[in-house]
């Protein structure tokens, strides 16, 4: 067995919820030794401009940069990247990583975020296929661009709506694929996804619900095309699949780590395992924006959030997470912000008019205001943070005018 260094605390996973773990330790004064292990070979950098700003050229790699290279050396944060854990050892208080090596722990930080879901049809591997989950994702279809002028994405989330946004401006003709009957359906009211179908149908993209994938079609070892259930033949030099992720959680999961989609942790992020925590993207808690049910957030917000609350009680100073949640995304001029949770909801107020390409949905659930969604709108989601959680008022004129600001409302509501 190679021979083990170990740390004081060692963080698995090198993106946002990782990196933040360990800038927040260093800022809440603490002393012991830091490891950020990682399996890219780059310094830790942002995730969301990956399908945007990065995807378009916009920013250079250098700009969606975490911190300086600098900065870690500074702090004396030991950067592990280009590694892989396989296996934790809870009793020995030890990480496996790929090579066979071993690392030690006083406390494990487990922020690896997922794998992208891939296609399980004929064709999901040929070359011109393509997730979006990580610079090298990128990188390699910025490289096959050049000979690409049509490209069929699967899946219309937010990861999918973007880079179809992104395309498009680079003048590639774009197909986005949703297998439900609207896009965004798992994240917004239908409004909000009416809107952004016609959205992008005016900037050109052809956008097709309820379209069920078949196989991808093969030429020459790469893609050529993506057949539908019906039959229909889709041509195509490009095709990106946005499915969502699964939580990248195996090796705790087989140390006995209770958890199923994601490893389960406590209001600290503590897992069921001694000294062992987990945050971002692969932990599932129980959330209070969403009444208590336990989820995983994909979110800048929450793995930032989560690495605080482990940094506080690592360093002694214990507070629970409760985050409200929010959200962004950038599409074509578009900006949307949302703030809470809109699962569940039983009422939307449409506040301002679609139209005018600057409006918001409020989204109440039993009564009681969840979440808003607020396109071009950043007043509303700034002021509208304070009525997450208030009664919602029966006549909902106030929430529908936009000539009365949220903060009125809400300071009358509460």
């Amino acid at each position: 067995m190679t021979h083990t260094t170990s740390y004081d605390v060692l963080i698995v996973g090198a993106g946002h919820a990782g990196a933040q773990a360990a800038v927040a330790l260093r800022q809440r004064k603490y002393e012991g030794t830091i490891a950020l292990l990682g399996d890219e070979p780059d310094h830790p950098y942002e995730r969301p401009p990956l399908s945007k700003e990065y995807l378009s050229g916009d920013k250079p790699f250098e700009r969606i940069l975490i911190r300086p290279p600098a900065f870690w050396d500074e702090r004396a944060i030991t950067l592990l990247p280009g590694r892989r854990a396989t296996h934790v050892d809870p009793i020995a208080k030890t990480v496996t990583l790929g090579d066979g090596s071993t690392i030690g722990y006083g406390s494990l930080v487990w922020g690896t975020g997922g794998s992208p879901r891939r296609l399980s049809c004929t064709g999901h591997a040929l070359r011109g296929v393509h997730a979006v989950r990580n610079r090298a994702d990128v990188d390699r279809m910025i490289a096959e661009l050049p000979g690409v002028s049509r490209v069929v994405v699967i899946g219309g989330g937010y990861i999918g709506l973007e880079a179809a946004a992104v395309l498009n401006k680079l003048g590639k003709h774009v197909t986005v694929l949703e297998a439900l009957d609207r896009v965004l359906a798992r994240v917004a009211g239908e409004p909000l996804s009416r809107f952004f179908e016609a959205e992008h149908r005016a900037y050109g993209v052809d956008i097709r619900l309820e379209a069920k994938v078949a196989c991808i079609e093969e030429h020459d070892g790469a893609a050529s095309g993506v057949r539908l259930i019906d039959g229909e033949i889709l041509a195509c030099e490009m095709v990106i699949v946005g499915i969502g992720i699964e939580p990248a959680v195996g090796p705790l999961l087989a140390a006995g780590a209770e958890g199923d989609n994601g490893v389960l942790v406590d209001a600290f992020c503590r897992t069921s395992l001694p000294d062992v925590f987990a945050i971002g993207d692969c932990a599932a808690h129980a959330n209070a924006y969403a009444g208590g049910a336990v989820i995983r957030l994909e979110s800048v917000q929450n793995a930032s959030d989560q690495a605080n609350v482990v940094a506080r009680t690592i360093t002694g100073d214990p507070q629970p997470y409760h985050a409200v949640p929010w959200f962004w995304s950038s599409q074509y001029d578009l900006k949307l912000q949302t703030v809470g949770l809109s699962a569940g909801h039983d009422a939307v107020i449409i506040r301002g008019e679609p139209a005018t390409r600057s409006f918001s949905l409020i989204y109440v659930k039993d009564d009681r205001i969840v979440a808003l969604d607020c396109v071009n709108a950043t007043r509303d989601y700034v002021q509208g943070r304070a009525l997450i959680g208030l009664l919602a008022p029966t006549d909902h004129a106030d929430l529908a005018s936009p000539a009365i600001p949220l903060k009125e409302t809400a300071a009358r509501l509460q």
